[in-house]
C-alpha cells in the first residue's frame, strides 16, 4: 500500500504516545488517525502533531471504533488491554475488510499474563525458573490459562485466527516492565517502578516483597516503540518479514532483573538524598503488600520471564541494558516533586544509552 492509513488508541498514554512520536517523525507518509476522549487530549495532540486526524470518542464508542477500524489499513490498540468492548468493536471493523484491501490489527497486551502461577498460589518474592519464549513457545503463549491477566482480551484477538473468510491479520505485542522517559503529549512514565518509589517515600522506609528473588524482564520505551514501528512497517508492506495470527506474538524485552535489587536501589537512593532516614528494608508478605497496593504483589512480587526472540527477526536491536550506578543521581534532584524525583533516580539503576 502506497500510503498507509493508521488508527491508534491510547495516543496520550505512555506506550501509544511514544509510538506516535516515533511514527510521526520517522514515517511522515503514514496517515494517522488518533482516538481522543477529551478536549485536553485533542488540544495536546493537535499542538504536537498537526498532521494527524483526531477522532473524538472513547473505548466505549463501539460504533465509532468499528467504523474507524474498517476505514484504516492498520489498527494499533494501545489503550486499556483489559477492555473487552473496545477490542470487540475494533475487530468487528477489521472483519469488514476485503480481499483486495486487507487489514492489520496490532494489539498491546502485557507480560502480566505470565504471573498466573504466583497469583494462583499467592507466592511473592520467590524465583521461578520457568522462562517463556515467543519463538518455539508461541503456541503455549496463545493458549495460556484463561485466569491469566489480560487473557480476557488476548483471547478475543486469538479467536479470530481461524475465521473464514478472513481479510485481516493480527499480532499481539507483549511488553514487560517498561522504563525510560516517554516522548508523548500525555503520560510519560510507566507505573511499576514509579509506584514502588512512591510507596517507599510515603512509608519512610524501603521494603522488599518476600525474598525479593522474583524476576521480571524489562524494556526501554524507545525500543518498544521501534518494535511497533517495524511491525507496522511490515503490515504496510503486505505483512512480509513479520509473523501474524497463530505466530503473531511478540515479547518486548532487553534483559531481566530481580525486584529485590530494584527495591534496594530505590531505598539506597532515597536514603542517600535525605528522603528517608534509614536504608534498612522491611520484608512484606502478600497481604502486607496488597494492603499498600492491591496490585503490589503482582507488580513487585511475581515472576514474569519471557525472551523476545521473534522481535529479532524484525531486526529490533535493543540499545539499553541494566546496570547499577549511583554517580548520576544528584543531577536529577531538581526535576519534579519528591515522587517524580525518586522515580527518576531509580531509573538511573537502568543504564540508558538514549539519555
Amino acid at each position: 500500500m502506497a500510503t498507509s492509513k493508521l488508527f491508534i488508541t491510547g495516543a496520550t498514554g505512555y506506550i501509544g504516545g511514544d509510538f506516535l512520536y516515533e511514527a510521526y517523525h520517522s514515517r511522515p507518509t503514514w496517515e494517522i488517525s488518533a482516538l481522543a476522549r477529551s478536549e485536553v487530549a485533542v488540544s495536546s495532540l493537535q499542538e504536537k502533531y498537526p498532521r494527524i486526524r483526531i477522532v473524538r470518542g472513547d473505548l466505549d464508542s463501539a460504533d465509532l471504533l468499528r467504523d474507524e477500524a474498517q476505514r484504516a489499513d492498520i489498527v494499533l490498540h494501545f489503550a486499556n488491554c483489559d477492555h473487552e468492548a473496545s477490542a470487540n468493536a475494533l475487530l468487528k471493523g477489521m472483519a469488514e475488510h476485503t480481499a483486495d484491501r486487507p487489514g492489520w490489527y496490532i494489539h498491546t497486551s502485557g507480560t502480566g499474563i505470565l504471573t498466573f502461577e504466583d497469583g494462583r498460589n499467592q507466592t511473592c518474592g520467590v524465583r521461578r525458573d520457568k522462562v517463556f519464549n515467543d519463538w518455539t513457545g508461541v503456541l503455549e503463549l496463545i493458549n495460556l490459562p484463561c485466569d491469566a491477566f489480560h487473557r480476557n482480551v488476548d483471547e478475543i484477538v486469538t479467536a479470530t485466527i481461524e475465521d473464514v473468510p478472513k481479510n485481516f491479520r493480527t499480532a499481539i505485542v507483549c511488553p514487560c516492565c517498561i522504563y525510560g522517559d516517554g516522548r508523548g503529549p500525555g503520560n510519560r512514565s510507566s507505573t511499576q517502578v514509579y509506584t514502588l518509589a512512591t510507596h517507599i517515600l510515603e512509608r519512610g522506609r524501603g521494603f522488599v516483597v518476600g525474598e525479593g528473588r522474583n524476576i521480571w524482564h524489562y524494556v526501554h520505551i524507545r525500543d518498544l516503540s521501534k518494535l511497533f514501528v517495524l511491525l507496522t512497517n511490515a503490515a504496510a508492506a503486505g505483512g512480509e518479514g513479520a509473523s501474524w495470527d497463530s505466530e503473531g506474538f511478540y515479547f518486548a524485552e532487553n534483559g531481566n532483573v530481580t525486584w529485590g535489587d530494584i527495591s534496594e536501589a530505590i531505598t539506597e537512593a532515597a536514603f542517600r538524598n535525605g528522603y528517608i532516614t534509614t536504608k534498612d528494608l522491611d520484608v512484606l508478605d502478600w497481604d502486607a503488600t496488597a494492603a499498600l497496593d492491591p496490585k503490589g504483589p503482582y507488580r513487585w512480587g511475581s515472576n514474569s520471564r519471557g525472551y523476545a526472540l521473534r522481535a529479532t527477526k524484525l531486526r529490533v536491536r535493543p540499545r539499553s541494558r541494566i546496570r547499577v550506578q549511583h554517580e548520576r543521581q544528584e543531577a536529577t534532584l531538581e526535576r519534579g516533586g519528591k515522587c517524580s524525583i525518586l522515580s527518576i533516580i531509580c531509573l538511573y539503576y537502568y543504564h540508558q544509552v538514549y539519555s
